[in-house]
């Protein structure tokens, strides 16, 4: 049963989203770095390694903590993203033990499977997790997530939902892949397609709510059904495919980060190259979700709201 529930990173995209759902029907208490953006709940303008968290939980004796806080966007501090993404991580699942904490649902990613050559074209949550280290957020949610295997075996105790989202898109999503989008030529790799999932902001929240509100534990990826190469997606934008050789588009990155005319490195060649494509069949038949949204119908709806993406 739900009694009482905390959100880190409340504040944020997604996490918004998922306060106005739940406000009005539990005792819902946000935690964040940003100011507050609502009034109908407690909030605690709070780093999520801060030892005061484990208090706030037991202040409101939080059941169910639903763990959204992380670095989106890599900084130029790699030590100091680390530190909020992983030993944030650990401070959160940390104060859920020390309060006996019911159920906590951690958002992954499916970066957390990696960028390589040898992925399968669809991964399934039996896949290994291979996040790259030389991609921060790849790294550090593959080490979070090796972090949950290891207190499901030693705190079995506290039911587990752990969440592996593709592309998020919605009506107002703006982050680094949709800048991608926003260029006025699109990218591609010489010989991959770059296949990209997408799941819609909505289907996310609900998700959310689910797992929450029914206590459900495992591992899960959240993706419509599909995926869209990066050549029919520069079709809908009605833009350009620019193929390179990823030889030659690593050296093009690597010269133009090293005189700051581009935020992209060499590295983000894979990126691109070797997409992990998510297969939803456990989220459908195991979860019980069928996202509402194919990824196409995502980016559809997502470009119907972003007039200024697409060639006219």
């Amino acid at each position: 049963m739900v009694h009482n529930i905390l959100v880190t990173g409340s504040e944020g995209y997604i996490g918004q989203r998922l306060m106005s759902a739940l406000a009005d029907q539990y005792n819902t208490v946000g935690v964040d770095i940003r100011p507050l953006t609502n009034q109908n709940y407690p909030y605690y303008e709070l780093d999520i390694r801060n030892s005061h968290l484990s208090d706030i939980i037991a202040q409101h004796n939080i059941s169910h903590v639903v763990h959204l806080a992380s670095v989106m966007q890599a900084s130029e501090n790699r030590a100091r993203d680390y530190d909020i993404d992983v030993n944030g991580t650990a401070n959160v699942l940390a104060s859920c033990i020390s309060n006996k904490v019911e159920h906590v649902t951690v958002s992954s990613s499916g970066a957390a499977y990696g960028y390589h050559a040898d992925n399968p074209d669809w991964l399934n949550e039996q896949a290994p997790l291979r996040g790259n280290d030389h991609f921060a957020y790849s790294q550090h949610k593959r080490l979070i997530e090796e972090m949950l295997a290891e207190y499901r075996n030693a705190y079995p105790a506290l039911k587990q939902l752990v969440l592996r989202p593709g592309t998020v898109l919605g009506k107002h999503t703006n982050n680094q892949i949709t800048h991608l989008f926003s260029k006025s030529k699109l990218l591609g790799i010489k010989g991959s397609p770059s296949p990209f999932v997408f799941i819609w902001d909505e289907d996310v929240v609900n998700i959310i709510i689910k797992g929450v509100t029914e206590s459900i534990s495992g591992q899960f990826n959240l993706a419509g059904d599909g995926a869209m190469p990066i050549a029919e997606i520069a079709q809908v934008l009605n833009k350009p495919l620019v193929q390179l050789p990823a030889t030659l588009l690593a050296g093009l990155l690597r010269f133009g980060h090293a005189l700051s005319l581009t935020q992209y490195s060499a590295e983000q060649v894979d990126f691109l190259r070797y997409r992990p494509v998510l297969d939803n069949k456990a989220l459908k038949t195991n979860f019980g979700y069928v996202p509402e949204k194919t990824s196409r119908e995502v980016f559809d709806f997502y470009v119907s709201h972003n007039a200024h993406v697409r060639n006219y």
